[in-house]
């Protein structure tokens, strides 16, 4: 069993005062005193991917030390604050234990300028609905000749038995905007093969969790693509203001 020691990177204070094991739904609540967004499901991920390492009663039932309890802390903490990968997070946790100092990356702060109304990694998504034709003309403020003008490029891509996804009046309204500066739909074909490349990306990525025989790891795939999914947009708007700065 691996711990982290206290006053290192996991000295939250999070775990229980007695000492003693406790069941996964009690890791819950002392976690979301912190982190509200935890979910049973991320911690069960967690243990898949080797962070944390519970004891087992002879029923199958998870028992976590305060230990354990302070390690997962300090991997939401390292993910929140610095956006770091687990495989990285491993690492940090792994040489603490050695005694090693580790020094960690100045916390991240994401480029709301860029991306307004992008989620944070982790956080919960509206669910999915459909939308008409009339609601998306009327969301978007624009008119059928622009409408069918951006589906011909791909932009905006109707059901096949009708309507249209939500994110679609995103779309829409961004597109709308971008015309404003005088960026017709055909320039926007790059950015559109772009998102394609990206979404295949994260689709690799969690692929093999979709085919895992855990079903927490398979219910766990959808969080994963939306985290995947808002870092990479991150990144992109990193990239875009920072090749931007660097233009005469």
């Amino acid at each position: 069993m691996r711990h982290t020691p206290k006053g290192g990177a996991g000295d939250s204070g999070t775990a229980s005062s007695a000492g003693k094991p406790v069941s996964i739904g009690t890791v819950l609540n002392q976690l979301r005193e912190e982190f509200p967004e935890v979910t049973i499901s991320k911690i069960r991920f967690l243990e898949a991917e080797g962070l944390v390492e519970p004891k087992r009663t002879p029923s199958g039932y998870r028992k976590f030390t305060p230990a354990d309890v302070e390690r997962l802390a300090s991997v939401l903490r390292m993910q929140r604050d610095h956006y770091l990968p687990l495989k990285v997070i491993r690492e940090h946790l792994d040489a603490i234990e050695r005694g090693e100092q580790v020094t960690l990356p100045a916390p991240a702060a994401p480029a709301r300028d860029l991306i307004e109304g992008v989620p944070e990694a982790g956080e919960e998504t509206p669910t999915a609905s459909r939308i008409g034709r009339a609601e998306l003309l009327a969301a978007a403020e624009v008119d059928e000749a622009a409408l069918a003008d951006w589906e011909s490029y791909g932009l905006i891509v109707p059901h096949a038995e009708g309507g249209y996804d939500i994110e679609a009046v995103t779309v829409a309204k961004l597109v709308a905007d971008l015309g404003r500066f005088g960026l017709e739909p055909r320039h926007l074909r790059v950015v559109k093969a772009a998102a394609e490349r990206e979404a295949g990306l994260v689709e690799q990525v969690v692929a093999p969790l979709r085919r895992h025989r855990n079903p927490q790891t398979r219910a766990h795939a959808e969080a994963t693509a939306r985290e995947l999914a808002t870092l990479s947009v991150r990144l992109h708007a990193a990239l875009v203001q920072s090749a931007l700065r660097g233009r005469p």
